[in-house]
């Protein structure tokens, strides 16, 4: 078969979007409720939450590239990374549910509870994201498949993004009524039981065809040397680690806002609702990348994203619920184009890798899977230790300090790290990698 030339089938495109749709259902609810959670609902201290997020991150700093090099160094006859769906899906979902389980014991014992629980969510997660990302260069050899398999990964994944962040709390609800423990764990166990199956059908459904035996499986050492080459991938990788830090601060400050700044918890639902134009930016990544190719792509989804936040800042500060709604969308335009190229990229910087002799895509694809974790732990650490300083108190009325501080986390941290993004992708060269490509 000629290089360039690999097409997959829709029923393979579909089932591989579907794993990061399965993802998202638990993802999307850590990192949108879970800071919540432990704090109005579980019952822990900001300060300790906080603590216990700087540890998951230590280990996550660990268990990213562990379950990198767990991939590389998998033989089996189902390939590299798609056992991974088979072998990790329902410990995954177990420590999903026991993750919203509320023991009742002392305040110790909870918190005890909470560490093995979300420590080990977070290495399973690890475990069934990590290959929906490491799989995607071996499903194809043809660039301008793997972008659309790109696409249709997030379209799925956002789709269900915008499922988790509108339905969640009418789902606790319904599930719970004024029970809000019992309404996440039965909500929980619902997106688990989904999610179970979504990863399953995975690897029932897709295959490994398009890989190098002579360059898949190389030393550690000889890895680890490439990478150090592979600058794009360097680059992207901080970027990476950006992105899912200012989501996760984003997300997880929303409903503080809206609870405690605008006093109405129950518009939660409908500003995330707003966040549907995700798909817009996803969708138009395949007209554009192939006009102005990946990286000036996500320069436009940035400039989108960072629009939408100075509008956010003027509805936030002039209390003008409409400007808010309206940069809710326009921000969520930017960021679908930024998440949906983000695994395209790292496709990209793959095979890039392959010049230098390696193809490791579980060592390169750790980027992805690291920048998810870091984010979503140092984004809870960052929200949750500002507002223990500030004075914070769970379902009381909050001091002048406390909603500064939520208006910082909701407006300012996010627009520098927008910024940052921005800077660091200058550096970024797609078109050297491109010719070396060409080249081969």
């Amino acid at each position: 078969m000629q290089i360039g030339t690999w097409h997959t089938s829709w029923r393979e495109r579909v089932s591989y979007g579907l794993s990061d749709a399965a993802d998202n259902l638990v993802f999307q609810l850590m990192t949108t409720y879970l800071l919540f959670f432990y704090t109005d609902v579980y019952g822990l201290k900001a300060a300790d939450v906080a603590l216990m997020f700087i540890v998951a991150r230590i280990a996550d700093t660990l268990e990213s590239p562990l379950v990198g090099i767990m991939i590389d160094k998998t033989h089996s006859r189902y390939g590299k990374s798609r056992p991974f769906f088979l072998w990790y899906a329902v410990p995954y979902v177990v420590f999903a549910v026991l993750t919203f389980v509320i023991p009742p014991a002392t305040y110790d014992i909870k918190l005890l509870w909470a560490y093995g629980t979300y420590l080990g969510l977070g290495f399973f997660y690890s475990t069934v994201n990590l290959p929906v990302t490491s799989v995607l260069p071996t499903l194809s050899d043809n660039p301008k498949e793997l972008t659309l398999l790109g696409v249709i990964r997030q379209f799925f994944g956002s789709s269900v993004q915008l499922v988790v962040a509108v339905f969640t709390l009418p789902l606790v609800s319904f599930f719970g009524g004024q029970d809000q423990a019992k309404g996440f764990f039965l909500t929980i166990l619902l997106f688990g039981a989904i999610s179970l199956f979504l990863i399953l059908n995975t690897f029932f459904q897709i295959r490994e065809l398009f890989s190098q035996p002579e360059l898949a499986h190389k030393p550690l050492r000889t890895i680890f040397k490439a990478a150090r080459k592979n600058h794009p991938w360097l680059v992207l990788t901080a970027i990476i680690i950006l992105f899912w830090l200012v989501t996760a601060i984003k997300n997880q400050t929303t409903i503080y806002y809206f609870k405690y700044g605008l006093n109405n918890e129950g518009l939660v639902a409908w500003a995330n609702s707003f966040t549907f134009t995700s798909l817009i930016g996803v969708l138009a990544i395949i007209s554009l990348a192939n006009r102005f190719g990946h990286k000036k792509t996500m320069q436009i989804g940035l400039s989108l994203a960072i629009t939408g936040q100075v509008v956010l800042a003027i509805g936030v500060y002039g209390h003008q619920l409409g400007l808010l709604l309206t940069a809710i969308a326009i921000n969520g335009i930017g960021q679908g184009m930024v998440v949906g190229l983000i695994s395209i990229m790292i496709a990209d910087t793959i095979r890039y890798g392959a010049t230098f002799g390696v193809q490791a895509e579980g060592v390169f694809s750790s980027a992805s899977d690291l920048g998810v974790n870091l984010g979503l732990g140092l984004g809870g650490l960052i929200t949750a230790g500002l507002f223990d300083l500030s004075g914070y108190v769970a379902n009381h009325a909050q001091n002048a300090a406390t909603l500064t501080m939520i208006n910082v986390n909701y407006v300012w941290i996010p627009l520098v790290i927008y910024a940052a993004m921005m800077a660091l992708l200058h550096f970024y060269n797609e078109a050297a990698m491109d010719r070396v490509l060409l080249r081969r």
